[in-house]
């Protein structure tokens, strides 16, 4: 019989593609080292006030607003009276400085504390695209923040259940991609989550303006544009959807007691997201990024072809890319080339008898090299 009809096949990828990282920790492992590292340096770093949010006082008219934005109207930010490493959030007055008239107060900056990375790496709509803040300046196009806000954290208890979800399942994944593509993977999750979450905060705010705020629609958000987003769970959300259907029927604990498969888990995870996305919750700017990075997860799991050369900008430094794929490793086949049927079953059947372990490293790549064949179709 063929190789897709065997059951240690399909209920299991280890043997076709078994992670190779070329360190001693998985890629996976490294993940959740990083988001701790990044996690517990900011606790030790100074916070810092962010503007997340601003508002003109009624009575100041658009070509004000227009000439304080551009520069022409001279401003000056009132000191924030808090400590940002006591208080959350406080508020900040901006005053329009003119010749022979006091100071005149124009609008109020909502200011939140946030640590010294997270500043630096949280992503937003206005970040992402534009924003001109009364007295602060504008900012546009600022890219990096939407790999930079996966590894930044709010409290623990963000941090735990997210490294928890990439530790439990992160491997399932990462065994089948591989290490290097299951971190192309992981990241494109996020950004994806990112971008949903972009898409659906830019039309809410775009609706908004356009009906004067009178007209909503179900699923766009209309929080403010400056919020700060931040979380591994949009690509910790991709891991478990794909992890679902790599093994669905695998037996996991939700919250450590409820026992259900693990499809049923991860649908049950966007599920929700999508209701509150929906119906407006209190984090519905997470939980569409947690749709975003699932929707991508689902795709990508099930054309991993896509994930070839993601890294193969940095050349000669990473020898999986594509600058050494005219390669082939000594006593391996070479990348591309076809590997017949009759090799894959005596190979499957071999390690059915003896375990992974037996394997050579000839045999152990003809087994990735099929497996890729088999994702990127002919």
């Amino acid at each position: 019989m063929g190789s897709h009809d065997r059951e240690y096949w399909r209920g299991s990828t280890g043997a076709a593609a078994p992670a190779r990282s070329g360190f001693a920790w998985s890629a996976a492992t490294w993940l959740i080292a990083i988001c701790v590292a990044v996690f517990v340096i900011d606790g030790f770093l100074p916070r810092q006030w962010v503007v997340v949010g601003s508002a003109w006082q009624p009575g100041v008219p658009p070509e004000v607003q227009r000439m304080v934005l551009n520069g022409t109207i001279v401003t000056q930010l009132q000191e924030v009276a808090g400590d940002p490493a006591r208080s959350l959030l406080e508020e900040q007055g901006v005053f329009a400085l003119r010749q022979n008239s006091p100071p005149q107060l124009i609008a109020v900056n909502t200011v939140q504390s946030m640590p010294f990375l997270q500043k630096w790496l949280y992503f937003s709509t206005s970040t992402a695209l534009y924003s001109s803040i009364p007295g602060v300046g504008t900012s546009a196009l600022q890219l990096w923040r939407a790999i930079g806000f996966q590894f930044c954290h709010a409290d623990i208890n963000h941090i735990v259940f997210n490294m928890i979800g990439l530790f439990f399942f992160g491997p399932i994944v990462e065994r089948y991609l591989g290490a290097k593509r299951f971190v192309a993977f992981y990241l494109l999750c996020g950004v994806a989550g990112a971008l949903f979450y972009l898409v659906l905060n830019f039309g809410g705010f775009v609706m908004q303006e356009v009906s004067n705020g009178r007209v909503t629609i179900p699923g766009l958000l209309v929080n403010d544009p400056d919020m700060p987003l931040i979380g591994a769970s949009a690509g910790v959300f991709g891991v478990i959807v794909a992890a679902a259907r790599l093994m669905p029927n695998a037996q996991v604990l939700l919250f450590f007691v409820i026992p259900m498969r693990l499809i049923t888990l991860a649908y049950g995870l966007v599920a929700v997201a999508i209701a509150a996305v929906l119906l407006r919750w209190s984090n519905a700017g997470g939980e569409a990024a947690h749709i975003g990075g699932a929707i991508a997860g689902w795709y990508l799991i099930r054309n991993p072809g896509k994930l070839q050369g993601f890294f193969d900008f940095l050349g000669k430094v990473d020898p999986s890319s594509q600058h050494f794929a005219g390669r082939a490793q000594h006593g391996a086949p070479a990348s591309g080339r076809a590997v017949g049927q009759s090799e894959v079953d005596r190979i499957l059947d071999k390690v059915r008898e003896r375990g992974i372990q037996s394997l050579s490293e000839r045999e152990r790549e003809a087994l990735r090299e099929a497996t890729r064949q088999r994702n990127e179709g002919p």
